[in-house]
C-alpha cells in the first residue's frame, strides 16, 4: 500500500495551541471548530474566527486538514445564523465541514458547493441503506455510529466504494454511545445535542427502591460516601486492533476523541496511534507500545467497545468503580513553539528530572551545562535541571503548576515536546499518594 492511500489518522483539535500539537505529534487531519453551533461549546469557546483561521493555515502549511465542526442540530429559528455562519466559515477553506442533519447537508452544498461534507456520528449511520441515502445528498464522508461493527463498515464499503468511513479508535465515550442522551437536558438543562453536556451519566449515583403499594422507599446498600457510577462508560481504545481494522482495507479515517482533554492527551494519543498506523504499514506491529504510552494519560478505564464485539457479547464497557483514574504519568511541563523555554504544568525544583516526550521524528541534544543536562537513560530522554531560570534572569528554586514564567532549557527542543514524571513522583511532590487505580487521594499530612 502506498503512501498516498494509507489511512488517516484524525485528531482533536481543542484550541489552536492543541492542534498545533496533534500535527506535530502526527496527525494528518484535526477536526474543530469556533463554538457556534459545534457539539464542543466549551472547547469551541477557545477558537474565535481568527485563531481558527490561523490554525488552519498552519495545517494547511505541513500538508495537513483541517475539518470544521458544525455539528449541533439547529431550532427553526436559528436557520438563518446556523447558514450565515457556514459561510464564515467556508470563507477559511477547511477541507471539509462535519455536520449531523440532512437539512444541514443541503444548506451546506448550497452555501459552499466546493466544500466536502463529512456527516457526523450523530447520524448514528449503521447500514448501508442508510449510507446511500446521504451518499445520494452528496456527503463524502460518513463517521459511523459508535455501535457499529467491523463487519457492517465492510458491508457499507462494498455497497458504495467511494463513500469514505471514518471510525472512533479511542477517547471518551457517551453513555448514549452515539450521543443521542437526555439526561444533561432534564437534570441541569444543558442539552448535550446542543453541545453543552454537563457529563451527568460521569456522578455518582444512590440507589433506591420503591414500592408504590405502601409508598415505601429505601437505598440499597453501597459503599458509603461512594455511590454507583452506574451510567460512567469507559474510554474507547482500540490501539491493538489498529491492525485488524487496516487489514480490513474498508476504513478511510481513524478518529480520536478529544477536544476538551488536555495538551499532553493531544500528542501522547496522536503519537501512539501514528506509531501503530506506520508500524502496520512496516509489518512492526507490537500493540504493548502503544498501550504503554496509552496508559500514561487520565482516563475511565479502557474498552474496545462494539467495533470487533456485539454489546450483547459485552458486560465490561461500564467503570462502575470510579469516575476518572489516573494514568502513569503526569505532565510536569510543555515546552514553546520555537522550543527556547517551557512552562511548568507541575511542580518541579532544582534537581528534578523529568522525562522527555519528542513530537514524532524529532531529536534532542545532549548536554550538560550550568542549566541542567540532557541525557538518554533507559531508552528515555530525561532532563535534570540545575537551575530553574525564567527568560528575564531569575533564578527559582521551585516552579509551581500555574507559574506563567518561562524558564530556560539548557538546549532547544522541538517545539511543543512534553516532560512529565510518573505519577507517583508527582503525587509525593504534593504530599498526596495513590490510593490503588482510581484518583482517589488520602493526604500524608505535609
Amino acid at each position: 500500500m502506498t503512501a498516498q492511500n494509507k489511512v488517516e489518522l484524525l485528531a482533536p483539535a481543542g484550541n489552536l495551541e492543541k492542534m498545533k500539537i496533534a500535527l506535530n505529534y502526527g496527525a494528518d487531519a484535526v477536526y474543530g471548530g469556533t463554538s457556534t453551533f459545534s457539539l464542543r461549546i466549551r472547547s469551541g469557546k477557545e477558537f474565535d474566527m481568527e485563531s481558527y483561521a490561523e490554525g488552519i493555515e498552519y495545517a494547511h502549511a505541513r500538508g495537513k486538514k483541517v475539518y470544521s465542526t458544525v455539528n449541533s442540530f439547529p431550532f427553526n429559528s436559528q436557520m438563518k445564523l446556523y447558514e450565515n455562519h457556514i459561510a464564515k466559515i467556508a470563507e477559511l477553506k477547511p477541507d471539509a465541514l462535519i455536520v449531523s442533519s440532512p437539512g444541514v447537508v443541503k444548506i451546506a452544498h448550497k452555501i459552499a458547493p466546493d466544500i466536502p461534507i463529512h456527516l457526523s456520528t450523530q447520524a448514528n449511520v449503521m447500514n448501508a441503506m442508510d449510507a446511500e441515502v446521504y451518499y445520494d445528498l452528496g456527503v463524502k464522508r460518513i463517521i459511523v455510529a459508535r455501535e457499529i461493527s467491523l463487519k457492517d463498515c465492510e458491508a457499507i464499503k462494498t455497497h458504495i466504494p467511494d463513500l469514505e468511513l471514518e471510525i472512533f479508535v479511542h477517547g471518551s465515550m457517551c453513555f448514549a454511545y452515539s450521543g443521542r442522551c437526555l439526561i444533561s437536558s432534564l437534570q441541569t438543562g444543558r442539552v448535550p445535542n446542543r453541545g453543552s453536556c454537563a457529563n451527568d451519566c460521569r456522578f455518582p449515583y444512590e440507589i433506591y427502591a420503591h414500592n408504590p403499594e405502601s409508598g415505601t422507599t429505601f437505598r440499597l446498600d453501597e459503599e458509603e460516601g461512594i455511590g454507583t457510577y452506574i451510567m460512567n462508560a469507559k474510554d474507547m481504545n482500540m490501539a491493538s486492533h489498529v491492525d485488524e481494522i487496516l487489514k480490513s482495507g474498508v476504513v478511510d479515517s481513524l478518529k480520536i476523541e478529544g477536544r476538551t482533554k488536555s495538551p499532553y492527551y493531544a500528542g501522547v494519543v496522536t503519537k501512539a496511534y501514528r506509531h501503530a498506523i506506520d508500524d502496520f504499514y512496516a509489518s512492526d506491529f507490537d500493540e504493548k507500545r502503544y498501550q504503554k504510552e496509552l496508559g500514561t494519560t487520565q482516563n475511565r478505564g479502557f474498552t474496545d467497545a462494539y467495533l470487533l464485539s456485539r454489546p450483547f457479547d459485552r458486560n465490561d464497557t461500564e467503570s462502575n468503580a470510579f469516575s476518572i483514574q489516573y494514568g502513569t504519568h503526569q505532565v510536569a511541563g510543555l515546552v514553546s513553539e520555537d522550543g527556547l523555554t517551557w512552562k511548568c504544568k507541575d511542580k518541579t525544583c532544582v534537581g528534578d528530572s523529568v522525562e522527555i516526550v519528542l513530537p514524532v521524528d524529532a531529536t534532542v541534544e545532549l548536554v550538560d551545562n550550568d542549566i541542567g543536562t540532557i541525557a538518554e537513560i533507559a531508552g528515555s530522554y530525561v532532563i535534570t535541571f540545575k537551575k530553574l531560570t525564567t527568560k528575564e534572569g531569575k533564578e527559582l528554586e521551585c516552579v509551581h503548576s500555574g507559574n506563567v514564567n518561562e524558564i530556560l532549557l539548557p538546549a532547544a527542543l522541538p517545539g511543543y515536546t512534553i516532560l512529565r514524571r510518573e505519577i507517583a513522583e508527582a503525587l509525593e511532590k504534593k504530599g498526596l499518594t495513590e490510593v490503588s487505580t482510581p484518583m482517589k487521594l488520602e493526604s500524608k499530612g505535609v
